[in-house]
């Protein structure tokens, strides 16, 4: 047929090149020619059927293979979303003290199991974990799954090659271990509310024998492999531990802290005054059975750890020191930059900002040279609150009111705001000499505990009024409770990412957001500006002292007075402060370099979306996929970029 239709074609087309001066009309055709018009016309609309249908078969085809492919990325997607789901709560359930910090009260009366054997057996799940992920097929996931498929598969293989390390920590030091954490998980985590929850609290009082117990043997094991806590840590640790078995019932006095808090929690419960004594008997029973001789344990063997501490203070002095440092470095940071290059970026932005507080020192007409001004700031009584009880209750008070101010503009800042309660607390007695000068802890999920931001308040010369407004917003609102409780409300995605931690991401968002709120006109006192200043100086100290410690060997002493002649912080602030970054190398690092890869990420944004840009918008993208690594932080926010233009 396709033949017969260009035999037609080319007559016309001779009769029209011969001199025709019309086309000719069909009825004046020959009716063989007539004929052959006819059947090419058909030809014609029937070729053009044929490609209609060859179209619409083809597109019926293409759309049931997008079907096919839309149901296999669901199909692989759903199956991918539950491992991940299966994971975490298998981890979770293996865990009874993330059960409570979680508000699940199975396993309440038990501890975790820290023995080297739990930590082996772990270690293998972990393998056999990241074997149940790779059964999947990433190709076939999708985006968000994708994402979450990445962030579960590099934190397993980091467990995995991490493993090797397990041993290079101090398990008892003056910032965390299970001595002191084990009180404050009690007192601030295991609530009480009927009978069954009291005796799992006692239970866990007498479980506190077996866990003192290795706790001693992991110090044990750790001085074996040559790994053990400087001289000064111990003088901490023993008072903290002390501390815990003083006062009633264990000797005449107040109530010791555990006690104080069973008896307080009991006299909530809606039962007879018969029924509460019997609880708070048991209670002391269990105190003097096992928590006494639990704590003598360790603080014997802690005394005899101490007679063979030494001085030297960095990692280098560790099995490997200077690999486990390096490693620690590209965790914490979740970059690949050397301590050098860190060492010198401290450097650099401690120049930079020492300019910024001379502009501020011009603005207060100080007279002097800068290290005259942190003398100044030090000193001065008008910085500071009285160091007594009505002193710690005004700084409360203060930095309450801070964040009840913050929190009435988040509206300007946020599209998703939090829906967990913040309440700002000052740090329990018993430990309030060796903790940090500020700390959060997340809420519980199911609303049965708000977020806390504490302030150590055992020595207000430490905590100056200066510093304040910075330190509300980065522990509290927009900082910290901000970006953790959003995170762990986010719907849509698997629980391991809701609850996961990346410190330089953390950090790097608290840091962030204590700079954040100037923008919109907060430290109006140029004191307050000062202290946000100083602040920020505080953690680009810390890239010099941290790798200086770690890296380049120097001693306590070195670091404190860099500290002491960079910083307008008081010394025992910086004494505290360097002892902190001793014990845990490599933390120090991440406020900084996280803060400055978020200030980054905007900067290209405003640039590449001009007009478009909106402050909201970000930092949506920055908190709505939940904690991540910086590199696929800033992924995100190029994918944004792309889809805004």
């Amino acid at each position: 047929m396709k033949t017969k239709f260009s035999t037609v074609a080319l007559t016309v087309s001779v009769l029209l090149i011969g001199g025709c001066v019309q086309k000719p009309n069909v009825e004046q055709l020959p009716s063989s020619l007539n004929e052959e018009q006819e059947i090419a016309s058909t030809t014609v609309e029937q070729s053009s059927v044929n490609k209609n249908r060859q179209q619409k078969n083809q597109k019926s085809r293409n759309d049931q293979k997008t079907k096919r492919n839309t149901q296999a990325i669901a199909i692989e997607s759903a199956a991918a979303n539950q491992l991940f789901d299966d994971i975490y709560q298998e981890d979770l359930m293996a865990s009874p003290m993330r059960q409570t910090y979680m508000g699940i009260k199975q396993d309440y009366d038990k501890w975790d199991d820290i023995s080297d054997t739990q930590a082996q057996k772990d270690h293998a799940k972990t393998i056999a974990d990241l074997a149940r992920l790779e059964a999947i097929n990433p190709a076939l996931l999708d985006q968000q799954t994708k994402l979450s498929y990445t962030l579960l598969s590099n934190k397993l293989s980091d467990e995995i090659s991490d493993f090797k390390w397990r041993f290079h920590s101090y398990p008892v030091n003056q910032m965390r271990g299970l001595h002191s954490q084990a009180v404050s998980f009690l007192i601030n985590a295991h609530r009480i509310t009927d009978v069954s929850d009291a005796y799992a609290y006692i239970a866990r009082l007498h479980g506190m024998k077996k866990l003192m117990k290795d706790l001693s043997e992991a110090l044990r094991v750790r001085e074996e492999k040559g790994v053990m806590a400087p001289h000064f840590v111990f003088d901490y640790v023993i008072n903290d531990s002390v501390n815990i078995i003083k006062g009633a019932p264990f000797n005449e006095g107040n109530d010791s802290p555990l006690f104080r808090d069973f008896k307080t929690k009991v006299a909530d419960l809606k039962i007879t005054s018969g029924e509460k004594q019997e609880l708070i008997s048991r209670a002391k029973q269990a105190l003097l059975d096992s928590v006494k001789p639990g704590y003598a344990t360790l603080i014997s063997y802690l005394r005899e750890q101490q007679s063979r501490a030494d001085y030297d203070d960095g990692a280098w002095k560790l099995p490997q020191g200077a690999q486990f440092y390096t490693r620690a470095l590209e965790k914490t940071t979740t970059t690949d930059m050397s301590a050098k290059q860190i060492h010198e970026l401290g450097l650099s932005e401690v120049d930079r900002i020492h300019n910024e507080m001379r502009q501020i020192m011009n603005t207060v007409e100080f007279d002097g040279s800068l290290n005259e001004f942190f003398e100044f700031m030090r000193s001065d009584k008008q910085f500071y609150y009285d160091n007594t009880e009505q002193g710690r209750l005004d700084y409360l008070a203060t930095a309450t009111a801070y964040i009840d101010e913050m929190r009435l503009r988040l509206d300007e800042l946020f599209l998703v705001k939090p829906k967990a309660e913040l309440i700002v607390k000052r740090v329990e007695a018993f430990r309030e000499k060796s903790a940090g000068k500020a700390f959060y802890n997340r809420p519980a999920p199911d609303g049965s505990r708000p977020g806390r931001y504490y302030a150590n308040l055992y020595d207000m010369n430490n905590m100056p009024k200066y510093q304040m407004e910075a330190l509300a917003f980065h522990e509290g609102i927009p900082g910290h409770h901000m970006q953790l409780a959003i995170s762990m409300e986010l719907e849509n995605i698997p629980k391991f990412r809701k609850f996961g931690h990346y410190t330089a991401y953390s950090e790097g968002w608290g840091l962030y957001t204590e700079y954040l709120p100037k923008e919109i006109g907060f430290y109006k006192d140029p004191y307050s500006d000062f202290g946000r200043l100083a602040m920020e100086l505080w953690r680009a100290c810390r890239l010099v002292v941290d790798t200086g410690l770690h890296q380049q060997r120097w001693s306590r002493e070195q670091a404190i007075d860099y500290l002491v002649q960079n910083t307008p912080n008081p010394k025992g602030d910086v004494i505290k402060a360097i002892e902190r970054y001793i014990v845990m190398p490599s933390q120090a690092t991440a406020y900084k370099i996280g803060m400055l890869k978020i200030l980054s990420l905007r900067t290209m944004a405003k640039k590449e979306l001009g007009e478009n840009f909106s402050i909201r918008e970000f930092h949506d993208v920055i908190l709505k996929n939940g904690p991540l690594p910086l590199d696929i932080l800033e992924q995100q926010v190029t994918l944004y970029i792309k889809r805004k233009k």
